[in-house]
C-alpha cells in the first residue's frame, strides 16, 4: 500500500444455483487465493452465494436460510485473512419483511456492512422487482450471521490505516441508471467503487459494459472494480461470461471475460485524490445527505505491482492510437498558428532551421497552417545559420528539407558576425565556455526577428516541452520567438511526429520521406561546439540525460505531483532492464535541479498552443516562483 498502489481484484467463482455450502467454499477457496497474491480488497459477484438465477426459490426460506450459513461459513474461513471483500447474497430485514439484493462487506470475520442494491431492473430478461426491494432509503441495523450489521446503501468502508482508500459499493443496475449511487459515494469521499454484477452477454453488450465502468472512473475520478457472474449460472435463457474489469480514473487496467478466477490490478489512490483535489468541480455535495462510515485496516505493506507502467507516457503504444494523436496534434497546433498569423497579418513565418527535429516539425507545422490559409508555401521563411558546430549533414538536410516543403530558403552563415561580437566583448574563440555558445543562439535569433522585421513576419519558436523542462534553451536566444508550435509537444513525442508525416508521405514524395528519415536517424545537437572531423562533437543527451528518462519524470512530476520517491519506484518498474537505480537517480537528480533552477526561463516564455495535459505555460498550467527552492525535493533524493 505504499506509494498509494492498492492491490484490489474482481473474482468470478465458479457455482451452482441454489447450492450454498458449495459456493460458500468455492468463495473462501478465491478469498484465500486472493491474499495469497497480495490482493486487499476483492469483488465478488452479484448474488454469487445463491447464484444470481434462483428465481422463485428467493422465496424460499430455505434458501435464505442456506445463504446467510454460508456466509458466516465464509467468515469463519477467512478469519484470518487481512482483505477486504464484497460479496452478494439476498438479504432479509426482520423488521419491514422485505428482501433485498446485498453486498455484504467483509474482513477478518466480521460484517462490515450490508450494502442494498437500489435500482432493480425489471425489463426484458431481467424481473428482480419480483423478489426483491430497492434500498433507496433503507437505514437500518439488523442481526445477521450473529452480529448486528448496519443494513444501508449510503455508507462507505475507510482504511484508517490507508486514509486515501475509501470504498463504496453498488450493484449491477446501480451503475446503468441515470444517477448512479456511486456519484454520491465518490463525493463523499470513495476512491474505489466495487460494483457487484451478473449482467448476461449479448452481441455488443460487452463493449457498452466496458465503456461504463472506464466512463464511470474517469467521470468520479476513483477506482473502479467491476466482477461479473460467469460459469455455473443457469443457462436455461442467458449466458454469463464473467465479464471482469478493473479501471482508475478513465483507464482500463485490466480485464477478462468467460474465465473464474481472478482479474487482479493496482488501484494509486494517492494520484485519484490527488487529481479530485486538483479538480475544482470535483465538490462534496454540500447540503446533500450524509454517508455513514464504517472503518477497517489493513497493514501497510509493498505492494507488487502487476499494472502497466509505460516508458513513454505521452506515446501511445497501440500503432493506431499512435497515429491518430499524432494527426490531432499536428492539427491543433497548425490551428494555433493559423489564427496567430490571421490575427497578426503576418505576411511571413520565418523559422531556424537547423536539420535537427524541433525545427522540422515547427515546418511542418506551419506548412499545415499556411495550407489553411490559402497561402503558399514560400511565405515561410526557411533560414539556416551554419557556424562553428554545424555539420554538412545538418546543413544538407536543412536545405533539401526546405526545397522539398517549398519554403523560401536563406542560408545565412554567422561565424563572422559571431567572430566579431566576440572580439567587441573579449571572448576568446579558444575559450568554449557558455557565452561561446550562447553567443551563437543569441545571433541567430536576432537574424530571425530582423528578417521577419524585413518582411513583415513571425519568428517561430521551435523549443519542445521537454527542454522547457530542463531549461536547455539559450535565454533570449532560442528561449524567444513570436509563437512556439512545439512548446507543449515533449521530445519523445517530436519524434513520432516527424515519424508520422514522414510515413505519411512516403508515397507523395519520397524525397521528403527519405531527409525526414535522416533527420531522424541525427543525434540531437544543439551545434554549438566545434565539429570533431565534420561530425556532431555536442550530444544533448549526453549532457542532460536521456530525454525518455527526462519526459517519463516530467509527466509523473507535474500531471501528478508524485514525490521523488514514487517517481524513482515507478521509473524503476518502467526501466528496470535500461537502467539500473543509480543512473536513474542521477538523471533524476538532474531533472529537479534544473527543472527548479531554471524556471525564470518558463516564466517569460512566448505564446504556443497546448496539446496535451502537461503543459508549462505561465498563463495556464503550471505557475511556480522563480526564485522556489528546491531543497525539499532534494533532500528527499539523498535518502533514498
Amino acid at each position: 500500500m505504499r506509494d498509494g498502489f492498492i492491490s484490489v481484484a474482481a473474482g468470478t467463482p465458479k457455482i451452482r444455483v441454489a447450492d450454498c455450502r458449495y459456493n460458500a467454499e468455492q468463495i473462501f477457496t478465491l478469498m484465500r487465493e486472493a491474499a495469497k497474491q497480495g490482493v486487499k480488497v476483492l469483488c465478488l459477484p452479484e448474488l454469487c452465494i445463491t447464484g444470481y438465477t434462483c428465481g422463485d426459490l428467493f422465496f424460499q426460506d430455505t434458501l435464505l436460510k442456506g445463504a446467510e450459513d454460508a456466509l458466516s461459513t465464509i467468515l469463519e474461513a477467512t478469519r484470518n485473512l487481512d482483505l477486504v471483500a464484497a460479496v452478494g447474497l439476498p438479504v432479509r430485514n426482520p423488521y419491514d419483511n422485505k428482501l433485498y439484493n446485498c453486498a455484504a462487506v467483509i474482513q477478518k470475520g466480521e460484517i462490515l456492512g450490508l450494502v442494498p442494491k437500489c435500482y432493480l431492473p425489471n425489463y426484458g430478461e431481467f424481473y428482480e422487482r419480483r423478489w426483491f426491494n430497492s434500498g433507496v432509503g433503507v437505514e437500518a441495523m439488523i442481526p445477521f450471521c450473529s452480529q448486528e450489521v448496519d443494513l444501508l446503501s449510503n455508507q462507505v468502508f475507510a482504511c484508517e490505516s490507508v486514509p486515501n482508500l475509501v470504498i463504496g459499493v453498488e450493484i449491477c443496475e446501480d451503475l446503468w441508471a441515470p444517477a448512479p449511487p456511486s456519484v454520491e459515494l465518490a463525493r463523499k469521499g470513495a476512491t474505489v467503487i466495487l460494483n457487484l454484477s451478473a449482467s448476461n452477454e449479448l452481441v455488443g453488450k460487452a463493449d457498452y459494459r466496458r465503456s461504463l465502468v472506464v466512463g464511470q472512473s474517469g467521470r468520479l475520478i476513483c477506482g473502479y472494480v467491476y466482477a461479473d457472474a460467469g460459469e455455473g449460472e443457469s443457462t436455461s435463457d442467458l449466458v454469463f461470461g464473467a465479464h471482469n474489469a478493473v479501471a482508475e480514473n478513465g483507464t482500463l487496467l485490466a480485464e477478462r471475460r468467460f474465465a473464474t478466477g481472478l482479474t487482479i490490478s493496482e488501484i494509486d489512490v494517492d494520484r485519484l485524490v490527488y487529481e479530485r483535489r486538483r479538480n475544482t468541480t470535483f465538490t462534496p455535495g454540500e447540503g446533500e445527505k450524509e454517508v455513514w462510515r464504517s472503518y477497517f485496516s489493513l497493514p501497510l505493506e509493498e505492494t507488487r505491482l502487476t499494472r502497466y507502467i509505460s516508458q513513454a507516457p505521452f506515446v501511445p503504444e497501440n500503432a493506431e492510437d499512435r497515429a491518430a494523436l499524432c494527426e490531432e496534434i499536428l492539427l491543433i497546433a497548425s490551428l494555433g498558428l493559423k489564427k496567430r498569423l490571421e490575427h497578426t497579418h503576418a505576411k511571413t513565418a520565418v523559422i531556424g532551421l537547423s536539420g535537427g527535429l524541433d525545427s522540422t516539425l515547427a515546418l511542418l507545422i506551419t506548412a499545415l497552417a499556411m495550407g489553411m490559409l490559402n497561402r503558399p508555401a514560400t511565405d515561410i521563411i526557411a533560414v539556416t545559420m551554419p557556424c562553428f558546430g554545424t555539420t554538412d549533414r545538418t546543413r544538407s538536410n536543412a536545405e533539401v528539407l526546405a526545397e522539398r516543403m517549398g519554403a523560401t530558403l536563406k542560408i545565412i552563415d554567422i561565424g563572422k558576425s559571431v567572430k566579431s561580437h566576440f572580439q567587441d566583448i573579449g571572448q576568446s574563440m579558444d575559450n568554449h565556455d557558455v557565452t561561446f555558445e550562447n553567443g551563437q543562439a543569441r545571433e541567430r535569433t536576432q537574424v530571425l526577428m530582423d528578417i521577419a522585421n524585413q518582411t513583415g513576419g513571425l519568428v517561430i519558436g521551435t523549443g519542445d516541452l521537454s527542454e522547457l523542462a530542463l531549461g536547455w534553451a539559450t535565454y533570449n536566444g532560442d528561449h524567444m520567438s513570436m509563437y512556439g508550435v512545439n512548446a507543449s509537444i515533449p521530445k519523445t513525442l517530436v519524434r513520432y511526429l516527424v515519424d508520422y508525416v514522414a510515413k505519411d508521405n512516403l508515397e507523395k514524395d519520397q524525397d521528403l520521406t527519405s531527409v525526414l528519415e535522416d533527420i531522424l536517424d541525427t543525434p540531437v545537437s544543439p551545434e554549438l561546439l566545434p565539429a570533431i572531423e565534420g561530425k556532431i562533437a555536442q550530444k544533448t543527451e549526453d549532457l542532460v540525460g536521456p530525454y525518455e528518462l527526462h519526459d517519463f519524470f516530467l509527466y509523473h512530476v507535474v500531471r501528478w505531483a508524485f514525490p521523488p520517491k514514487k517517481v524513482l519506484r515507478l521509473a524503476e518498474q518502467a526501466f528496470g532492464k535500461a537502467y539500473d537505480r543509480e543512473t536513474i537517480l542521477k538523471w533524476l537528480r538532474t531533472f529537479y535541479r534544473r527543472f527548479f533552477s531554471q524556471q525564470f526561463k518558463r516564466n517569460c516564455l512566448p505564446d504556443g498552443p497546448k496539446v496535451g495535459s502537461v503543459a508549462l505555460s505561465p498563463r495556464g498550467d503550471w505557475r511556480m516562483p522563480s526564485d522556489a527552492v528546491a531543497s525539499l525535493w532534494m533532500e528527499e533524493l539523498e535518502n533514498l
